[in-house]
């Protein structure tokens, strides 16, 4: 996922992708745990989605506080 695509989205869509990157987060510990898991790669591009996600909604948290 690009950075640019996560800007065109809302707060409320953002947060629910971020829920739903954090699911899948915590069943990629456990399949890692217990030896199933096949796609390594995955954990590191969820991981770093949930930071962009979190970037992105922290500079918009930001900009509204500077707003007020």
């Amino acid at each position: 996922m690009k950075a640019q695509d996560i800007r065109t989205k809302s707060v409320d869509e953002l947060n629910d992708q971020l829920l739903q990157l954090k699911k899948e987060q915590f069943n990629l510990r456990f399949q890692k745990a217990s030896g199933q898991l096949e796609n390594t790669a995955r954990v590191r591009t969820v991981r770093r989605d949930i930071a962009r996600i979190k970037t992105i909604l922290g500079e918009r948290a930001n900009a509204a506080a500077a707003a007020k």
